[in-house]
């Protein structure tokens, strides 16, 4: 194992907050207050000589995602109405399955085509697989997050299609190409806008200059109606159905291009939106000023503390959001990417005052989610622009609008401390504040969601708190051993668009543990891949920490401003550990150049699909942990395009990376694995700059400057015009 100090870089000084060791005067204050500590703790007994070595302390209370997590809550609701999930019979061997799940890039349909192949006992090129338009009898069972997809449709493939079990063939475990892998590289796959609705027109839509400001008046109308291709313009009314529509003046036109040059020329009349004053830095402020400090340790205790800042984090995915809406007098046929399409149509039917039945939404494959989709913006707002114009609308937002007026991670603060006794840590706290998350998409359907949002028009109702406060609990878990562990949520009422980011509590959560974690190891002079297999609480955690360890050779030398990093992290049933080594070299020019990944999801269904998802995680982490954030100014994010949102290139992933898969795991039920990637990697790469550079990782992300010119709020950059030679 590596000595603490061997290729870290140079070793910060020591400080009062972080004691080199365990000195004489330490030992003798903890032999002091060993009774107080243990009263204190509740822990009893361990009052002991100075030379006594205290037992490692299980955690206690017990971990919530131990006992039910957000995955066993998706899989148990789903499974009554498992046997209505459609399978037709094509003729000749081949069969459909209308996933009742959001294909989004990972991988789901290719899983469950899988597994409908082994049931059936058929090749896997006997299996197509669509995707279910809105099913409201499926009730629970149409909702894709929290990495429960493949869980649930995994428990409940015996019920589904009531066709005949074949043979087993064992496509399961193989390694897969997806399904849609060919149509997607040349292009013949249709995601929303490629949909062949008749008559739907480019729509884009002007935005105000805050967030959530609200329309006044168009001052140009006549104007911009007379340029080149405008069909239509109408400001977006607003509803009062469980989420309220984006505010907006749309422009509707024949071209996009056209679209794209009068939504500029409008000249709109806003009032500021709620937040229109703030900040990241008095966002963050009022988040840290939520959190009560913690208590005074007990006498003699040794603490490894800090604070943390998580800017808001776009989720940007390729395709931004978009939908077509049809809207008659008498009906409505919508088509969208949603991951809760239940409830979009029965919030859309209401909205319109028509019958459910009238109202047909057609749940589009799309390029890229992370959560974003759970909610229906786009589609609320093709909806009342069809209906205002009179024509089918076909709705893009640009990517400014995307970045600016979309949902985000909310921005959080982070306050965490271990407390040790004896060599042992007796302790763990963490307190964390964050803009409250919109959860008013509910399970997927309208009774909940419609429970959640009231009193309709708050930022933060008492159903929206109690939602929020039942994720995090399911979700986010501690793989150690540190005693008495909490770990509490405040949300603050922020009339900020806020949404489910991919692993949205659980990656700065773990990652601010994963650091600390780093940081106990240190004040105790223990290597942080032996102090972590010391206090791992299950089997599997240390399997696939000893798997990565090993593979990565943890502890070889690296030169000066390179270093190793580690994170563990356990979620969903599943376990992973990554080691990544990072050039420090540059501080401002952070590189991942090698990574080591192991994972254990029980069961493995489609080892390729368990590889990409994995390495997206690893990119993602790169992102967000180095250089990818939100800056939030007079109420509005200055960022508008991937040119100044800092997300990972091609060039700033590393050439090197190994996937680990362990072997299935007998008697273990399937885990998730959609955000299981990020925490281990996140905290491996901030353990890793911390290593290189002797600083301790406080403020997320990590190197996070204006370095560009603000696309001017309320507008939409000038297009880049690429000149083709003749």
């Amino acid at each position: 194992m590596e000595h603490p100090e061997s290729g870290a870089g140079p070793t910060p000084a020591p400080s009062h907050d972080e004691p080199p060791g365990m000195r004489r005067r330490d030992l003798l204050g903890y032999a002091a207050s060993a009774p107080l500590i243990s009263a204190a703790a509740g822990l009893g007994g361990l009052a002991a000589p100075s030379s006594a070595r205290a037992a490692i302390l299980p955690m206690t209370p017990p971990d919530t995602t131990d006992l039910v997590d957000i995955g066993d809550a998706v899989t148990v609701t789903a499974l009554p109405t498992m046997p209505l999930v459609k399978v037709s019979n094509l003729g000749n061997g081949r069969v459909r399955l209308e996933l009742p799940r959001f294909e989004s890039g990972q991988g789901i349909a290719t899983a469950a085509a899988m597994m409908l192949a082994d049931k059936l006992g058929l090749p896997l090129n006997a299996v197509e697989v669509g995707s279910a338009d809105a099913s409201p009898e499926l009730m629970f069972n149409q909702l894709t997050g929290g990495s429960s997809s493949v869980r649930s449709l995994h428990a409940g493939m015996p019920l589904i299609g009531g066709l005949a079990t074949g043979s087993a063939n064992a496509v399961v475990g193989q390694r897969v190409t997806r399904l849609d892998a060919l149509d997607i590289v040349t292009g013949r796959k249709k995601f929303t806008l490629d949909q062949a609705v008749p008559d739907a027109k480019p729509t884009m839509v002007c935005r105000p200059p805050t967030i959530n400001g609200q329309f006044v008046r168009i001052n140009n109308t006549t104007a911009v109606m007379g340029m080149p291709g405008v069909l239509g313009i109408a400001p977006i009314p607003a509803t009062n159905g469980i989420v309220p529509t984006p505010p907006g003046v749309a422009v509707m036109a024949e071209t996009f291009g056209q679209a794209w040059a009068a939504v500029n020329a409008l000249d709109v009349t806003w009032t500021a939106g709620a937040v229109a004053g703030e900040s990241n830095a008095s966002i963050q402020q009022k988040l840290k000023s939520a959190l009560l400090p913690f208590l005074l340790p007990p006498l003699g205790a040794l603490t490894v503390e800090g604070e943390f800042e998580f800017a808001a984090v776009s989720h940007c995915p390729m395709e931004t959001e978009c939908a077509i809406a049809d809207v008659r007098a008498d009906r409505a046929e919508i088509w969208s990417g949603l991951q809760s399409p239940i409830v979009t149509q029965q919030a859309v039917a209401a909205d319109l005052g028509l019958p459910l039945d009238k109202v047909k939404v057609h749940a589009v494959p799309s390029g890229g989610s992370f959560g974003r989709r759970l909610f229906w913006d786009a589609t609320l707002q093709a909806v009342q622009i069809s209906k205002a114009l009179g024509r089918p609308c076909r709705l893009m937002y640009h990517r400014t609008d995307d970045m600016r007026h979309g949902r985000v991670r909310p921005p959080m603060f982070h306050r965490a401390r271990a407390t040790m006794l004896l060599g042992q840590v007796i302790s763990f706290e963490q307190r964390i504040a964050g803009v409250r998350l919109d959860t008013r998409h509910g399970f997927g359907e309208m009774l909940g969601a419609a429970a959640i949002a009231l009193p309709n028009g708050f930022p933060q109702t008492v159903g929206n708190f109690a939602i929020e406060q039942v994720m995090f609990k399911t979700m986010v878990s501690s793989p150690y051993n540190f005693g008495v562990t909490t770990k509490l949520l405040t949300p603050v009422a922020m009339d900020i668009n806020t949404c489910s980011y991919r692993s949205v509590h659980i990656q700065p959560s773990r990652m601010v543990e994963e650091i600390l974690v780093d940081e106990m190891g240190r004040a105790l002079h223990k290597d942080p891949v032996a102090f972590r297999l010391e206090y791992l609480r299950l089997p599997r955690a240390r399997a696939v920490l000893k798997a990565v360890a090993e593979a990565a050779q943890w502890g070889k030398a690296m030169p000066a401003g390179f270093a190793q990093g580690v994170g563990v992290h356990q979620e969903s049933k599943s376990f992973t550990a990554c080691i990544v080594e990072l050039d420090a070299r540059v501080p401002t020019d952070l590189k991942v150049t090698r990574a080591t990944i192991a994972i254990d999801v029980g069961t493995p269904i489609n080892p390729s699909g368990i590889e990409a998802q994995m390495q997206g995680g690893l990119c993602e982490s790169i992102s967000i942990v180095l250089t990818a954030g939100l800056h939030i100014q007079n109420g509005l994010p200055l960022e508008g395009s991937y040119s100044q949102y800092h997300f990972a290139r091609m060039k700033n992933y590393p050439k090197d990376v190994k996937v680990i898969i362990m072997p299935p795991t007998s008697g273990e039920a399937i885990g998730g694995l959609g955000e299981v990637g990020l925490s281990a990697s996140s905290g491996a790469i901030a353990n890793a700059y911390a290593r290189a550079t002797g600083k301790k990782p406080r403020s997320f992300p990590l190197n996070f400057p204006v370095d560009f010119t603000p696309i001017p709020p309320g507008k939409l950059p000038t297009p880049v015009v690429v000149p083709v030679p003749h």
